[in-house]
């Protein structure tokens, strides 16, 4: 296969990747116990040349308990019964992290005041509450 295009100056080359077959878990009868149709994808992100150092550093963030203290990232994917089906879902996973970690950020925040308006209304509610609580406590009187 060739290389991974998951956005613009962002890919992932075929010499990254690192697949390993294992055996899947789960329902199958024999056929789980014989056949090894389950694919651990190994992705180093760390050391991968085709990364902006910004997409590399938020794939590893996002990737949460998949990546290794080494900047490793391991997909596993035993859901479909045939190695091939398994490979490209894994591929697709890893397209989809690192095509997330390649997003922009999100603009900052732009800090606002309460009208002048709704400030009075919470004020005047406020004291209504005073009111009423300052009401329901013991009766002076004779």
């Amino acid at each position: 296969m060739t290389a991974l295009e998951i956005a613009a100056g962002v890919t992932i080359a075929e010499d990254d990747l690192v697949e390993t077959f294992i055996r899947s878990s789960g329902p199958g009868g024999q056929n789980v116990n014989k056949v090894a149709t389950a694919v651990q994808l190994r992705f180093d992100a760390r050391n991968a040349v085709g990364l902006p150092e910004r997409v590399r550093e938020r794939a590893i963030k996002l990737a949460g308990q998949r990546a290794t203290k080494d900047g490793v990232i391991v997909i596993e994917a035993g859901r479909f019964r045939t190695q091939e089906q398994n490979r490209a879902d894994a591929r697709s996973r890893l397209a989809a992290l690192v095509a997330k970690a390649a997003e922009p950020p999100p603009p900052p925040r732009k800090k606002t005041k309460p009208s002048k308006g709704a400030v009075e209304r919470r004020l005047k509610a406020k004291a209504g509450r005073s009111t009423v609580k300052r009401l329901r406590g013991k009766v002076e009187g004779d």
